[in-house]
Formats: C-alpha cells, sequence, structure tokens
C-alpha cells in the first residue's frame, strides 16, 4: 500500500500539490519534513496522510510545522 499527501487551503478544499507516492509512512515524512515550507510558499495550508484511500492522519496544519 502507498502512502500519499493529500494537499489542502485553509478551508479543507483539495488544492495542487506534488505527486508524490511512498512506500513506508517513514518516507512520506520525511518527505514532508524536507518539503513543508515550500509547500506553504505554493498556498499549501494543510495536509493529510493518506494510505492508499484511508487517512492516517490529518488534516495538519503547515503553520504548525515548524
Amino acid at each position: 500500500m502507498d502512502y500519499r499527501w493529500r494537499y489542502q487551503d485553509a478551508q479543507g478544499r483539495d488544492v495542487a500539490g506534488p505527486d508524490v507516492t511512498f512506500a513506508e509512512q517513514a518516507e512520506a515524512e520525511d518527505w514532508f519534513s524536507a518539503q513543508w515550507r515550500d509547500l506553504l510558499d505554493a498556498g499549501v495550508e494543510q495536509v493529510t496522510l493518506l494510505r492508499s484511500e484511508s487517512e492516517v492522519y490529518g488534516p495538519m496544519s503547515l503553520h504548525s510545522a515548524g
């Protein structure tokens, strides 16, 4: 099962973001740790981690990621 991030604006509407999938949850979290500032600059306000289509956790505000 693949992990991926769902990107949303402050109102919870889906927005475009990198279409990247990961084999492991830790890989997805490491990638997010390195990318969250760029995502915020691109207009992403919150993210949810998905495993296939099931939510693992989130939504998580990028404003509290730092």
